[in-house]
């Protein structure tokens, strides 16, 4: 199984996407078509004495840049790294797609050249969130800003079936994001995707809070794409401000500093915990393939776990189990209407 990278994608291009990709195909063995400028990948990878490892180059002669509109990169750009990366996977030579880029044209060209599986009205992104107990799925952190409350109970299962495949979660809790814990609290919108998370199959917990993303009650939080994505930019932006905080008291006087060096092992734990690039990117969940969407400012690491990622999906056939679990909240959702009926 190969996957496609958008080696133009991202801030740093082909330096930073080349070698991640090299890094995935030496550390996991992973086979990688490489699609951009073939000038610019090739040497890339002569600079990393790359060449004998199981990489593919695709020239695509277009890059799609980050200010760009996805319809114009749709319209314009038939032959950029992103498209061609997605054709590789409709015609079967990739099993899924990595980008770094614009991720608005990501998805729309994802939507575009895949489809969306059945079931699904619209993919959802899908971000995972270090927690006390492992890690959180929150969905949708950016993809759909004003859904319609049946598309809950999508990002739902969606959720709950890369919780459970990728991560490991043998039942996954689902909390859907409110203004408090209560039944009735909410909005119209969150008041009506409540009831039909209550009435799905899923191991729906109620309403959660914000806190409820990071201390471990809970496996996949369920949002729209407005509050997913600003909760995702405070936690980001509050992770980085702690990180210069903690930085500025350690090296504030001597005793700090020596404070410091005692406690690096456990600071190298702590990092590793809350590193978004262990995870490499978020999933562009419920398109009729797959596809990982990267930080466009994501390092080597982060596209060689992206890689890894995105292998795994293919691996553990997770769109087939979300096309199943959508089947059989269909069917339920039939039973129950059929059952208000009688």
């Amino acid at each position: 199984m190969r996957i496609a990278v958008d080696a133009m994608g991202g801030d740093y291009g082909p330096a930073v996407v080349v070698e991640g990709a090299v890094a995935a195909a030496r550390e996991h063995g992973l086979a990688v078509a490489l699609v951009g400028d073939r000038t610019a990948i090739e040497r890339e990878i002569a600079r990393l004495r790359a060449s004998g490892l199981p990489l593919t180059i695709h020239h695509a002669s277009q890059v799609v840049g980050m200010g760009e509109s996805a319809s114009q990169a749709l319209r314009r750009k038939r032959d950029s790294s992103l498209r061609v990366a997605a054709e590789l996977v409709k015609e079967g030579e990739a099993g899924a797609f990595v980008s770094a880029g614009n991720t608005g044209a990501a998805m729309a060209i994802a939507m575009y050249v895949l489809g969306v599986l059945p079931g699904v009205d619209r993919p959802a992104i899908a971000v995972v969130m270090p927690s006390l107990t492992g890690y959180t799925v929150l969905i949708d952190a950016g993809a759909n800003v004003d859904p319609k409350p049946r598309q809950f109970i999508q990002f739902a299962v969606l959720g709950h079936v890369y919780a459970r495949d990728i991560l490991g979660k043998p039942n996954p809790r689902v909390g859907l994001l409110s203004i408090g814990e209560e039944e009735g609290k909410g909005t119209d919108l969150t008041r009506e995707a409540f009831e039909d998370l209550r009435a799905s199959s899923l191991n729906f917990i109620g309403n959660v809070e914000g806190r409820d993303i990071y201390n471990g009650n809970c496996d996949v939080v369920v949002t729209d794409g407005f509050t997913g994505n600003v909760a995702l930019k405070i936690s980001e932006s509050l992770a980085e401000t702690f990180a210069v905080m903690i930085r500025q008291e350690l090296t504030r006087d001597l005793p700090s500093k020596l404070g410091a060096l005692l406690s690096k092992p456990a600071f190298s734990r702590f990092k590793k915990r809350v590193d978004y690039t262990e995870m490499g990117g978020a999933p562009l969940l419920g398109i009729n393939g797959a596809c990982i969407i990267c930080h466009g400012a994501s390092p080597v690491k982060a596209i060689k776990n992206a890689i890894r990622v995105a292998a795994e999906w293919v691996q553990l056939n997770v769109n087939e189990h979300i096309k199943t679990a959508l089947d059989a909240e269909a069917a339920l959702a039939r039973e129950g209407r059929e059952g208000g009926r009688e």
